[in-house]
């Protein structure tokens, strides 16, 4: 049985966002991509990531990445159950939480709730999370 889930953060960061304003205006300064040969902006599509080589740059294509690094899973691996009372909150950094990816998937997630309740047991599980800022990973704009 497979069931799509989304990941979620189930803790706030309490770290202050600022944002870049020109001073003495409350007017938001932006980053942009720009071709630092012609100056001209240049749009996320048509950017590549690139290697020097010290004599000249080896072209990685997107999905070149994805299969010699793959990147976010594309789902999450149920090992096994444990019971909930052993696991000790002090051994994450960071907690999340999982929901149904869709409304579509309400009813069978919320079966698989209840039998995890009832028993007491988490899922333990394996993925990848790349988060931004990672190198070679442009950053965006959320996170």
């Amino acid at each position: 049985m497979s069931l799509p889930v989304g990941l979620y953060t189930a803790t706030d960061s309490h770290t202050i966002h600022f944002h870049q304003l020109q001073r003495g205006t409350a007017d938001r300064i932006r980053n942009r991509r720009v071709n630092e040969r012609t100056g001209d902006e240049v749009d996320l599509a048509d950017i590549v990531k690139g290697y020097d080589t010290g004599s000249e740059y080896v072209i990685v294509e997107p999905q070149e990445l994805d299969e010699i690094a793959p990147g976010r899973s594309q789902s999450i691996d149920v090992a096994g159950f444990v019971d909930l009372d052993t696991i000790d909150p002090a051994f994450f950094d960071k907690t999340y939480f999982l929901g149904p990816r869709g409304s579509q998937y309400g009813k069978i997630y919320a079966l698989l709730e209840r039998a995890l309740a009832e028993s007491n047991k988490a899922g333990i599980a394996t993925f990848v999370m790349q988060r931004a800022g990672v190198p070679g990973r442009a950053e965006g704009g959320g996170g």
